[in-house]
Protein backbone atom coordinates (compact mmCIF):
# COMPACT_ATOMS: atom_id res chain seq x y z
CA UNK A 1 0.00 0.00 0.00
CA UNK A 2 1.35 3.36 -0.57
CA UNK A 3 2.74 5.74 2.02
CA UNK A 4 1.56 9.31 2.58
CA UNK A 5 4.53 10.96 3.98
CA UNK A 6 3.43 14.21 6.32
CA UNK A 7 6.90 16.87 6.05
CA UNK A 8 6.17 19.31 9.08
CA UNK A 9 8.78 22.00 9.19
CA UNK A 10 8.32 24.75 11.63
CA UNK A 11 8.41 28.15 11.93
CA UNK A 12 10.63 31.18 14.16
CA UNK A 13 11.20 30.90 17.91
CA UNK A 14 11.35 27.52 18.07
CA UNK A 15 15.12 26.47 19.73
CA UNK A 16 14.22 22.88 20.67
CA UNK A 17 13.65 20.29 18.90
CA UNK A 18 12.03 17.62 20.96
CA UNK A 19 9.46 20.71 21.30
CA UNK A 20 8.88 21.08 17.89
CA UNK A 21 8.76 16.81 17.75
CA UNK A 22 6.04 17.21 20.34
CA UNK A 23 3.96 19.98 18.65
CA UNK A 24 3.91 17.93 15.38
CA UNK A 25 3.28 14.27 16.75
CA UNK A 26 -0.01 16.60 18.46
CA UNK A 27 -1.38 17.41 15.01
CA UNK A 28 -0.20 14.24 13.16
CA UNK A 29 -1.98 11.97 15.68
CA UNK A 30 -4.89 14.49 15.15
CA UNK A 31 -4.61 13.81 11.32
CA UNK A 32 -4.65 10.31 11.80
CA UNK A 33 -7.67 10.14 13.55
CA UNK A 34 -9.37 11.94 10.91
CA UNK A 35 -8.35 9.70 8.01
CA UNK A 36 -11.43 7.13 8.81
CA UNK A 37 -8.91 4.33 6.40
CA UNK A 38 -7.28 2.82 9.70
CA UNK A 39 -5.13 0.45 7.05
CA UNK A 40 -4.03 3.97 5.08
CA UNK A 41 0.15 4.63 6.37
CA UNK A 42 0.89 7.61 7.19
CA UNK A 43 4.43 8.42 8.25
CA UNK A 44 5.68 11.83 9.87
CA UNK A 45 8.83 13.56 8.64
CA UNK A 46 10.07 16.50 10.94
CA UNK A 47 12.67 19.21 9.69
CA UNK A 48 13.93 21.16 12.72
CA UNK A 49 16.02 24.06 11.85
CA UNK A 50 15.78 26.09 14.45
CA UNK A 51 19.13 25.80 16.43
CA UNK A 52 20.94 27.18 13.34
CA UNK A 53 20.23 30.86 14.06
CA UNK A 54 20.89 30.32 18.36
CA UNK A 55 24.82 31.85 18.05
CA UNK A 56 24.44 34.82 16.01
CA UNK A 57 20.95 35.67 17.81
CA UNK A 58 22.65 35.43 21.20
CA UNK A 59 25.19 37.55 20.20
CA UNK A 60 23.21 40.40 19.12
CA UNK A 61 21.64 40.58 22.26
CA UNK A 62 24.49 41.12 23.92
CA UNK A 63 25.45 43.64 21.63
CA UNK A 64 21.86 45.98 22.40
CA UNK A 65 22.33 45.23 26.26
CA UNK A 66 25.89 46.57 26.55
CA UNK A 67 24.76 49.58 24.79
CA UNK A 68 24.52 52.38 27.48
CA UNK A 69 21.08 53.53 26.06
CA UNK A 70 19.69 50.05 25.73
CA UNK A 71 17.74 50.50 29.09
CA UNK A 72 16.27 53.41 27.50
CA UNK A 73 14.24 51.96 24.86
CA UNK A 74 10.46 51.14 25.75
CA UNK A 75 9.44 47.15 24.56
CA UNK A 76 12.49 45.90 25.74
CA UNK A 77 11.13 42.32 26.08
CA UNK A 78 8.85 42.99 23.27
CA UNK A 79 11.71 43.60 20.69
CA UNK A 80 14.01 40.35 22.10
CA UNK A 81 11.27 38.41 22.26
CA UNK A 82 8.74 38.81 19.41
CA UNK A 83 11.14 40.96 17.06
CA UNK A 84 14.35 39.56 17.01
CA UNK A 85 13.11 36.00 16.85
CA UNK A 86 11.22 36.67 13.93
CA UNK A 87 12.92 39.46 12.21
CA UNK A 88 16.39 37.94 13.06
CA UNK A 89 15.23 34.14 11.97
CA UNK A 90 14.45 36.10 8.22
CA UNK A 91 17.92 38.28 8.27
CA UNK A 92 19.52 35.11 9.13
CA UNK A 93 18.38 32.80 6.78
CA UNK A 94 19.05 35.33 3.98
CA UNK A 95 22.20 35.25 4.48
CA UNK A 96 24.37 32.87 2.68
CA UNK A 97 26.31 31.42 5.18
CA UNK A 98 23.02 30.36 7.28
CA UNK A 99 21.24 29.80 4.32
CA UNK A 100 23.33 27.81 2.89
CA UNK A 101 24.13 25.57 6.09
CA UNK A 102 20.40 25.08 5.80
CA UNK A 103 20.37 23.98 2.87
CA UNK A 104 22.96 21.33 3.57
CA UNK A 105 20.84 20.30 7.03
CA UNK A 106 17.44 19.55 4.73
CA UNK A 107 19.47 17.67 2.10
CA UNK A 108 20.59 15.25 4.97
CA UNK A 109 17.82 14.61 6.57
CA UNK A 110 15.33 14.41 3.52
CA UNK A 111 17.76 11.90 2.12
CA UNK A 112 17.50 10.13 4.77
CA UNK A 113 13.42 10.58 5.28
CA UNK A 114 13.04 9.54 2.00
CA UNK A 115 15.63 6.65 0.97
CA UNK A 116 12.42 4.37 1.22
CA UNK A 117 10.12 6.04 -1.56
CA UNK A 118 8.05 3.47 -3.49
CA UNK A 119 6.07 4.39 -6.72
CA UNK A 120 2.95 5.53 -5.65
CA UNK A 121 3.85 7.31 -2.18
CA UNK A 122 2.74 10.92 -1.95
CA UNK A 123 3.93 13.37 -0.15
CA UNK A 124 2.23 16.43 2.16
CA UNK A 125 3.79 19.53 3.01
CA UNK A 126 2.67 21.36 6.43
CA UNK A 127 4.64 24.21 7.02
CA UNK A 128 4.48 26.70 9.87
CA UNK A 129 5.44 30.93 9.71
CA UNK A 130 8.82 31.48 8.23
CA UNK A 131 9.00 27.60 7.94
CA UNK A 132 7.03 27.67 4.67
CA UNK A 133 9.20 30.98 3.15
CA UNK A 134 11.95 28.80 3.39
CA UNK A 135 11.28 25.78 2.03
CA UNK A 136 9.74 27.35 -0.82
CA UNK A 137 12.57 29.60 -1.07
CA UNK A 138 14.81 26.24 -1.69
CA UNK A 139 12.77 24.58 -3.87
CA UNK A 140 11.73 27.86 -6.14
CA UNK A 141 13.86 30.73 -5.72
CA UNK A 142 16.61 31.66 -8.85
CA UNK A 143 19.18 32.35 -6.07
CA UNK A 144 20.31 28.78 -5.56
CA UNK A 145 21.06 28.25 -9.14
CA UNK A 146 23.34 30.80 -8.65
CA UNK A 147 26.78 29.60 -10.45
CA UNK A 148 28.82 31.75 -7.39
CA UNK A 149 27.73 29.70 -4.47
CA UNK A 150 29.83 26.78 -3.24
CA UNK A 151 29.10 23.77 -5.64
CA UNK A 152 28.53 21.47 -2.43
CA UNK A 153 25.36 23.84 -1.75
CA UNK A 154 24.32 23.99 -5.53
CA UNK A 155 24.17 20.24 -5.56
CA UNK A 156 22.28 20.01 -2.09
CA UNK A 157 19.24 22.46 -3.56
CA UNK A 158 19.24 19.63 -6.97
CA UNK A 159 19.23 16.93 -4.66
CA UNK A 160 16.38 18.22 -2.42
CA UNK A 161 14.33 19.15 -5.81
CA UNK A 162 14.78 16.19 -7.37
CA UNK A 163 14.24 14.22 -4.39
CA UNK A 164 10.79 16.17 -3.54
CA UNK A 165 9.28 16.97 -6.63
CA UNK A 166 11.41 15.72 -9.30
CA UNK A 167 11.89 19.07 -11.21
CA UNK A 168 14.12 18.78 -14.11
CA UNK A 169 17.76 19.40 -13.87
CA UNK A 170 20.09 21.56 -16.07
CA UNK A 171 20.74 19.02 -19.27
CA UNK A 172 24.12 19.80 -18.31
CA UNK A 173 24.00 18.47 -14.76
CA UNK A 174 24.01 14.86 -13.69
CA UNK A 175 20.85 13.50 -12.53
CA UNK A 176 21.05 12.78 -9.12
CA UNK A 177 19.61 9.76 -6.53
CA UNK A 178 18.52 8.24 -10.18
CA UNK A 179 16.30 6.10 -8.19
CA UNK A 180 14.13 8.85 -7.34
CA UNK A 181 14.20 10.82 -9.57
CA UNK A 182 10.59 11.29 -10.53
CA UNK A 183 10.33 12.70 -7.70
CA UNK A 184 7.90 12.15 -4.89
CA UNK A 185 4.68 13.40 -5.41
CA UNK A 186 3.25 16.46 -3.37
CA UNK A 187 -0.39 15.54 -3.05
CA UNK A 188 -1.49 18.61 -0.95
CA UNK A 189 0.02 21.57 0.54
CA UNK A 190 -1.18 22.94 4.01
CA UNK A 191 0.55 26.49 5.62
CA UNK A 192 -0.02 27.60 8.77
CA UNK A 193 0.04 31.44 10.28
CA UNK A 194 2.49 31.97 6.54
CA UNK A 195 3.28 34.67 5.68
CA UNK A 196 3.78 33.76 2.10
CA UNK A 197 1.43 36.10 0.42
CA UNK A 198 4.23 38.62 0.72
CA UNK A 199 5.93 37.09 -1.78
CA UNK A 200 3.52 38.44 -4.48
CA UNK A 201 5.27 41.73 -3.52
CA UNK A 202 8.25 39.94 -5.17
CA UNK A 203 6.78 38.66 -8.37
CA UNK A 204 4.38 41.73 -9.26
CA UNK A 205 7.91 43.87 -9.34
CA UNK A 206 10.01 42.42 -11.94
CA UNK A 207 12.47 40.03 -11.87
CA UNK A 208 13.93 39.08 -9.07
CA UNK A 209 16.21 36.34 -7.38
CA UNK A 210 13.88 35.29 -4.95
CA UNK A 211 10.43 35.40 -7.14
CA UNK A 212 9.14 31.99 -6.47
CA UNK A 213 6.98 32.12 -9.08
CA UNK A 214 8.52 30.67 -12.34
CA UNK A 215 9.42 27.34 -10.61
CA UNK A 216 6.30 27.11 -8.72
CA UNK A 217 4.62 27.40 -11.78
CA UNK A 218 6.88 24.54 -13.17
CA UNK A 219 6.29 22.51 -10.27
CA UNK A 220 2.19 22.54 -10.36
CA UNK A 221 1.89 22.65 -14.31
CA UNK A 222 4.02 18.77 -13.82
CA UNK A 223 1.82 17.92 -11.56
CA UNK A 224 -1.07 18.84 -13.26
CA UNK A 225 -0.33 17.25 -16.64
CA UNK A 226 1.86 14.28 -15.44
CA UNK A 227 -0.08 12.78 -12.23
CA UNK A 228 -2.76 14.35 -11.09
CA UNK A 229 -5.20 16.13 -13.84
CA UNK A 230 -7.13 18.32 -11.19
CA UNK A 231 -6.19 21.44 -9.17
CA UNK A 232 -3.49 20.40 -5.82
CA UNK A 233 -5.01 20.91 -2.74
CA UNK A 234 -3.53 23.68 -0.73
CA UNK A 235 -5.21 24.56 2.35
CA UNK A 236 -4.40 27.89 4.08
CA UNK A 237 -4.43 27.92 7.94
CA UNK A 238 -5.39 31.22 9.83
CA UNK A 239 -6.03 32.59 13.23
CA UNK A 240 -7.91 35.48 13.05
CA UNK A 241 -5.71 37.37 15.82
CA UNK A 242 -2.13 35.83 14.07
CA UNK A 243 -0.41 38.96 12.58
CA UNK A 244 1.95 36.77 10.87
CA UNK A 245 -1.05 35.11 8.85
CA UNK A 246 -2.25 36.40 5.78
CA UNK A 247 -5.48 34.88 2.89
CA UNK A 248 -4.44 33.77 -0.25
CA UNK A 249 -6.98 32.79 -2.51
CA UNK A 250 -6.98 36.48 -3.74
CA UNK A 251 -3.54 36.60 -3.77
CA UNK A 252 -2.51 33.36 -5.78
CA UNK A 253 -3.42 34.99 -9.14
CA UNK A 254 -0.55 37.32 -8.22
CA UNK A 255 1.65 34.85 -7.76
CA UNK A 256 0.78 32.11 -10.63
CA UNK A 257 0.34 35.14 -13.57
CA UNK A 258 -3.57 33.98 -13.39
CA UNK A 259 -2.98 30.09 -13.87
CA UNK A 260 -5.19 29.40 -10.82
CA UNK A 261 -6.39 26.16 -12.58
CA UNK A 262 -3.30 24.31 -11.31
CA UNK A 263 -4.01 24.40 -7.83
CA UNK A 264 -7.37 24.64 -5.08
CA UNK A 265 -6.51 27.48 -2.81
CA UNK A 266 -8.78 27.67 0.61
CA UNK A 267 -8.34 29.62 3.03
CA UNK A 268 -9.54 28.39 6.65
CA UNK A 269 -10.30 30.26 9.83
CA UNK A 270 -9.30 28.56 12.69
CA UNK A 271 -11.24 30.31 15.12
CA UNK A 272 -13.91 32.53 15.60
CA UNK A 273 -11.77 34.53 17.92
CA UNK A 274 -12.22 35.69 21.51
CA UNK A 275 -16.10 37.70 21.75
CA UNK A 276 -14.62 39.81 24.13
CA UNK A 277 -11.77 40.98 22.29
CA UNK A 278 -13.84 41.31 18.82
CA UNK A 279 -15.25 44.67 19.29
CA UNK A 280 -11.41 45.72 19.29
CA UNK A 281 -9.66 43.72 16.40
CA UNK A 282 -8.87 46.17 14.36
CA UNK A 283 -6.90 47.83 17.04
CA UNK A 284 -3.52 46.96 18.10
CA UNK A 285 -4.73 45.36 20.95
CA UNK A 286 -5.06 42.10 20.31
CA UNK A 287 -1.77 42.00 19.04
CA UNK A 288 -0.69 41.63 22.92
CA UNK A 289 -1.42 38.09 22.27
CA UNK A 290 -0.38 37.20 19.08
CA UNK A 291 2.32 35.20 19.97
CA UNK A 292 -0.38 32.99 21.15
CA UNK A 293 -2.51 32.63 18.06
CA UNK A 294 0.53 32.51 16.26
CA UNK A 295 1.58 29.12 17.87
CA UNK A 296 -1.92 28.02 17.96
CA UNK A 297 -2.08 25.49 14.83
CA UNK A 298 -0.16 22.61 16.02
CA UNK A 299 -2.89 21.64 19.04
CA UNK A 300 -5.80 23.14 16.39
CA UNK A 301 -8.75 20.30 15.96
CA UNK A 302 -10.25 22.28 12.97
CA UNK A 303 -6.57 22.24 11.56
CA UNK A 304 -5.91 18.39 12.09
CA UNK A 305 -9.55 17.44 10.98
CA UNK A 306 -9.23 19.67 7.65
CA UNK A 307 -5.46 18.23 7.01
CA UNK A 308 -6.51 14.50 7.44
CA UNK A 309 -9.51 15.23 5.46
CA UNK A 310 -7.56 16.04 2.74
CA UNK A 311 -5.02 13.09 2.82
CA UNK A 312 -8.17 10.65 3.02
CA UNK A 313 -9.07 12.37 -0.42
CA UNK A 314 -5.39 11.59 -1.94
CA UNK A 315 -5.09 8.80 -4.57
CA UNK A 316 -2.42 6.83 -6.48
CA UNK A 317 -1.01 9.05 -9.51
Amino acid sequence: MATDYLLFVHGVKTRKESEFRDLATTLFNGIKRAVPDRSRVLKPVFFFWGDLNQAPQAALLKGFETSSRWKDFWFRDFRTEQVLEFMGDAALYLSRHIGSALVKKLRTDMLEAFKDVQPGDRLHLVTHSWGTVILFDILFAARWEDEKLDEAVLTSVQRIRNLLFGIPLDAKTPIPDGNVYKGLPVASIHTMGSPIALFSLISVTGASTHDLTPKLKELLENLYNNSRQKPLPWCNYAHPGDPIAYPLEGVMPLLLDENTALVGIQDIITEKGNFLVKPFSQTLAPLLSGGDAHNSYWKNATVAKAIGDVVAKAATP
